[in-house]
């Protein structure tokens, strides 16, 4: 057990011990339910893991350095010999994960990009004076509770003022606005 130690705590399997150790807790942060597995994964595209949620991702990549360096440690000697294994260890991270990602993308379901029909449906609160055929903005929330100031148009004469509450109903991509009706949700 102390030879085990002493491999995981020489260089530089000690850089990815510690990462181990935060990827287990939050392994089991997430299977208590104390966290989600909400983690973005647009900066693991660009590596080649698209199609993997980020947090499976790294918490591979982590495993399989570290295992990849604790092996290195126990085989080499020498601060340049283990410089190399930690390239190695990392060169191994990332193709091996990369290679494990390649069977999940056919499982998991794609993202959807966001699109401006999202909005559709959404009540909006109207922001200019009024709104008509030709003229107006609202304000809508989205789902992910941010919000966008939007261009907006009423078939009717409905009056819209500032500060009323309207219901999305449709967009026009050729005139990029969104159509609007009065709503008062009581």
């Amino acid at each position: 057990m102390g030879d085990f130690v002493g491999a995981a705590l020489g260089f530089p399997a000690v850089l990815f011990s510690f990462m181990l150790v935060v990827v287990i807790a939050y392994w089991v942060l997430v299977l208590l339910g104390g966290l989600g597995l909400d983690l973005p994964d647009e900066f693991l595209s660009g590596i080649g893991m698209r199609g993997l949620p980020a947090g499976v991702a790294l918490s591979l990549m982590v495993a399989i350095a570290w295992f990849v360096s604790l092996a290195g440690v126990v085989l080499v000697d020498g601060t340049p010999a283990r410089i190399a294994v930690l390239l190695v260890a990392l060169l191994a991270a990332w193709s091996l994960t990369r290679l494990l990602a390649l069977p999940f993308r056919r499982f998991l379901p794609p993202i959807a990009a966001p699109s401006r029909n999202d909005f559709v449906g959404r009540m909006c609160v109207i922001r200019t004076g009024r709104v008509g055929r030709d003229f107006g903005q609202a304000e809508v929330t989205a789902e992910d509770g941010s919000s966008a100031v939007v261009q907006v148009r009423q078939t009717g004469e409905d009056d819209l003022r500032a500060g009323s509450s309207a219901l999305i109903f449709d967009y026009d991509p050729e005139g990029e606005f969104f159509w609007v009706m009065p709503y008062e949700m009581h």
